[in-house]
């Protein structure tokens, strides 16, 4: 499995790393075997909210190479939704297997047209900004609508791992890596739409 985690200026970098922290573990699993992952953007350094640098790996990737594309939230986003080389390149990831958000990433995700008649998530303060791109606003913590999964606020992105950890290697992957990261809580709020 090849992961695409997207990064822009103006990121939330907990959106960030609670899913890459939980999903790099996926190798650890014959589901995972030969998992990759390359820290994707448009530019070669982005700065998140409050001021942190970050070096991006790989600049403008073809994003259909890859089989989960990931995109987190942050108050970048709200500019972000409107620049046409952006949203042009992510629409790139259309064919990918899974297209997965974090918070307000799932804006970027309707701006690229992926969540048009699907049900969609965010954080809680941007439901009437998603309204626009998707189907239905569903108000819980991850809505998985086909290819397309969505995450709620910041704290969701460590859910968001586990929950695809489930998914692409099961519930004992699952417990083990809850054990790892010692993180006593369940996965709440999931609506899925398939």
């Amino acid at each position: 499995m090849k992961i695409a985690l997207v990064l822009f200026d103006g990121v939330t970098f907990l959106d960030f790393a609670g899913f890459y922290d939980v999903i790099y573990r996926l190798g650890q699993f014959p589901a995972g075997r030969g998992l990759e992952w390359e820290v994707c953007g448009t530019k070669e350094q982005v700065t998140d909210e409050m001021g942190l640098t970050v070096c991006i790996g790989r600049v403008k990737p073809d994003l259909s190479r890859y089989d989960l594309v990931f995109v987190p939230g942050g108050m970048g986003t709200r500019k972000l939704r409107c620049n046409d080389d952006f949203i042009s390149w992510l629409r790139g990831a259309e064919t990918v297997r899974y297209i997965v958000s974090v918070c307000t990433g799932s804006l970027l995700l309707g701006a690229a047209g992926f969540l048009a008649g699907h049900s969609a998530t965010t954080h809680p303060s941007a439901y009437e900004l998603l309204e626009p791109y998707c189907n239905e606003v569903v108000q819980t913590r991850i809505v998985h609508d086909r290819n397309v999964i969505t995450g709620g606020g910041v704290s969701t992105s460590i859910d968001m791992g586990l929950y695809m950890i489930r998914l692409l290697a099961g519930e004992e992957a699952l417990q083990t890596v809850k054990r790892q990261i010692d993180y006593p809580y369940e996965i709440q709020g999931v609506y899925v739409n398939r």
